[in-house]
C-alpha cells in the first residue's frame, strides 16, 4: 500500500544487520478525522444498561418528587403562590434583550425538530454499528413520553399563565394542556437518550452534563417567556427523567423487535435473490427481439404455444411469399 497524506507506516525497519522483522498486525493507520465515521467491520459488543439498585432508587425518588409536585398544585399550596409571583414579575419584560435569543433556544425542546436531529444522528449510529437498537430506543422513549405526559396534561387540564383567569388559582381542570411542560420533558428525553446510548463512560458523562444543561435551559426559558408555570417545568423535568430511568425495562422488548425486523429484512432479501435467479440472462442481438421466458408446459396440455413478442420498433424478418 502506498503512503498517503492520511496514512502512516507503523512497521519498524531493521535497526541493525541480521535482525528479523516482525510485521505488525496493522500496516497502515488512518489519521484523518473521517476514519471514525467509517462503518465498523462487524457489530461491536455493547453493554446494555440494566435496572441496577442505584437506578431503581433514582426511579423511586423521582416518582416521589413527581407525586409531591402534583399534590402541591392540586392543593394550591405555596408552590402555586410562587407560580403567580414569577408570572406577575414578568421576566420577559424585566430582561427584554434576551427575548430574541431565547425564542430560538426554546426550539431545542420542541419534539419535531429535536426528534429529527437526534434520529439522524442515531440513524448513522445504527448504520455504523450494524444494529437498530439506537433508533428503537429513541422510538420507545418518545412513545413513553407521549403517553405518560399526554395523559397527565389532558387529565389535569391546567391553563397556562397567558390564559389564567383568577389570581392565586391553580387553573386546573379548565381545558388546558400545559402541566407538565412538554418542552421540558422532551428536552430531557431527546438529549438524554444520547447519554443513555453512549458506549464509553467518558462520553456518557459529557453527554449527561450537556443534556442536563440543555434541559435546564429549555425549562427556565419557558418560564421566562411566560408559556409555563414554574411547577410545570419541575414536573416536566421529573417526567423526562422517569422515562430515561425506565428504559432498561424496555430493553428486552427492543431486542425482540430488532430481531423480528432483521429477520423480516433477511426474508425479503432472500426472496429478491430467488426472483433474480429465475430471470434468464440470454444474449440479445442488437435490434432483435428479446427472448421471452415462459414456464414449461405440462405434457398433454391443450394450451396453445405462446411465442415471445419482440420489442416495440424491432424489425421483423421478411416472410417469403410463395
Amino acid at each position: 500500500m502506498r503512503p498517503t497524506p492520511h496514512h502512516i507506516n507503523i512497521t519498524k525497519g531493521a535497526d541493525r544487520p541480521g535482525r528479523v522483522l516482525t510485521p505488525c498486525n496493522v500496516d497502515w493507520v488512518r489519521t484523518d478525522i473521517f476514519a471514525r465515521l467509517d462503518r465498523e467491520p462487524e457489530p461491536p459488543k455493547i453493554e446494555v444498561p440494566r435496572m441496577t439498585p442505584t437506578r431503581l432508587a433514582l426511579f423511586g425518588g423521582t416518582s416521589a418528587f413527581y407525586l409531591a409536585i402534583v399534590v402541591a398544585v392540586l392543593l394550591s399550596t405555596w408552590l402555586v403562590t410562587l407560580d403567580w409571583k414569577i408570572m406577575l414579575f414578568r421576566p420577559y419584560q424585566q430582561w427584554p434583550e434576551l427575548h430574541a435569543f431565547l425564542d430560538y433556544y426554546v426550539v431545542l425542546g420542541q419534539r419535531g425538530p429535536t426528534a429529527v436531529m437526534v434520529a439522524a444522528w442515531l440513524g448513522w449510529r445504527s448504520w455504523r454499528q450494524h444494529t437498530l437498537r439506537p433508533l428503537l430506543c429513541l422510538g420507545a422513549a418518545l412513545l413513553l413520553l407521549n403517553v405518560s405526559v399526554g395523559a397527565v396534561k389532558l387529565g389535569l387540564g391546567r391553563l397556562g399563565p397567558h390564559y389564567a383567569t383568577q389570581i392565586g388559582s391553580a387553573e386546573l381542570f379548565a381545558g388546558g394542556d400545559i402541566f407538565p411542560s412538554g418542552h421540558t420533558a422532551n428536552a430531557v428525553v431527546t438529549w438524554g437518550i444520547l447519554a443513555y446510548l453512549a458506549t464509553t463512560p467518558r462520553a456518557r458523562r459529557y453527554l449527561s452534563a450537556l443534556s442536563a444543561v440543555v434541559a435546564l435551559g429549555v425549562g427556565l426559558t419557558t418560564v421566562y417567556l411566560g408559556t409555563h408555570w414554574l411547577s410545570d417545568v419541575l414536573l416536566g423535568w421529573a417526567a423526562g427523567l422517569l422515562v430515561l430511568l425506565a428504559l432498561p425495562w424496555c430493553e428486552p422488548v427492543i431486542a425482540v423487535a430488532e430481531a423480528w425486523i432483521l429477520a423480516g429484512r433477511d426474508r425479503v432479501r432472500e426472496r429478491l435473490r430467488e426472483r433474480r435467479r429465475l430471470v434468464p440472462s440470454l444474449p440479445v442481438a442488437s435490434g432483435g427481439p428479446r427472448p421471452g421466458f415462459f414456464p414449461p408446459r405440462a405434457q398433454g396440455s391443450d394450451e396453445p404455444v405462446r411465442e415471445p413478442v419482440g420489442m416495440p420498433g424491432a424489425r421483423r424478418a421478411p416472410v417469403a411469399r410463395g
